[in-house]
């Protein structure tokens, strides 16, 4: 008597029934596990920088109308799918043999056998393409800005064997969008972009960082570097340090765009969550590290809520 194929599990670091458990078909499930299509959360984190930047841009009167902006948003929303799930077949196919080793990664598609490096990088092709095609969209000026991004992308995944801030680099990496989004919109960028640009960078300092200890044990066994490793217990009085430069850097960008007081007013609730987490963080546990890093989603969209409020006040 045979038995049916079983689907392979998924990894451990999934959301407990996510969509695709529930009802992605069994052959598609590896390749958009190794997108992190069942983890949405990193493509919040992708995309949440590019709509600070269209944002900002509108608020400052410099987009080209509503209409058009959400049409951005939305060709950003689908970027930063899939760009974040080449991106992730791009490390998992870099880091195989370092997952392999670590008990979060090890049942990823690829260190579990269930995708082939070969087609995993066939997969990660597709993905850049739709990618393309998407950027292509938006004026020459974001479009050399976003293919700049690729330097980032390449680099990211070797820089864990090399410094303690591989967290540092994702922030280069991670908030390229804040740039790309007020480009997209305004055809240039300006300091106050820099400054959401600056502020992503120290953001992801923070989520990565807490995101990072739940790896810290095998992370040092097999030699891999990490902040959470670097700092240790002094990792709250950082996130302190990583968070209120995020907070200041959202207000110099609104001093430099003079947006009213309305706007840094809004920034409390920011604050609130910020505090929340860094309250809220254990740095020895796993699923508390998790929760809290997830939580960035409703972080980002916070800091988002001040520049939309700007942007709108002048049509109450």
């Amino acid at each position: 008597m045979t038995t049916a194929p079983q689907a392979a599990p998924a990894p451990a670091d999934a959301e407990a029934r996510n969509w695709v458990d529930r009802f992605a078909p069994d052959p598609a499930k590896p390749y958009l596990r190794l997108a992190r299509a069942d983890r949405p959360i990193g493509t919040w984190l992708l995309l949440i920088p590019c709509l600070w930047g269209l944002a900002l841009a509108g608020a400052q009167g410099a987009g080209p109308g509503a209409l058009m902006l959400l049409y951005y948003a939305a060709l950003f929303a689908l970027g930063a799918f899939v760009m974040r799930g080449a991106g992730c077949a791009y490390n998992d196919i870099v880091d195989r043999d370092i997952d392999a080793r670590v008990a979060r990664t090890a049942l990823r598609p690829i260190p579990s056998g269930q995708i082939s490096v070969r087609r995993a990088w066939a997969f990660l092709v597709g993905l850049c393409l739709i990618g393309l095609l998407a950027l292509v969209q938006f004026n020459r000026f974001t479009i050399y800005l976003g293919l700049g991004s690729l330097a980032f992308v390449a680099i990211y995944p070797f820089t864990k064997r090399v410094t303690y801030w591989p967290q540092l680099w994702l922030g280069f990496t991670f908030n390229w969008g804040a740039l790309m989004g007020y480009a997209a919109a305004a055809g240039g960028l300006g300091a106050p972009a820099f400054c959401l640009y600056a502020a992503g960078i120290f953001w992801t300092l923070g989520y990565d960082t807490i995101y990072a200890h739940q790896d810290k044990e095998d992370d040092a066994l097999i030699g891999v570097k990490s902040a959470a490793l670097r700092l240790g217990p002094a990792t709250r009085p950082a996130l302190v340090l990583f968070y209120s430069a995020t907070l200041a850097l959202f207000a110099l960008a609104g001093a430099l765009s003079g947006f009213s007081l309305l706007y840094y007013a809004a920034l409390a609730p920011a604050a609130a969550h910020f505090a929340w987490q860094i309250h809220r963080l254990d740095i020895d546990d796993r699923a508390r590290c998790l929760a809290l890093f997830r939580s960035n989603r409703n972080a980002g969209l916070l800091l988002l809520a001040p520049i939309l409020l700007e942007a709108i006040a002048p049509m109450a």
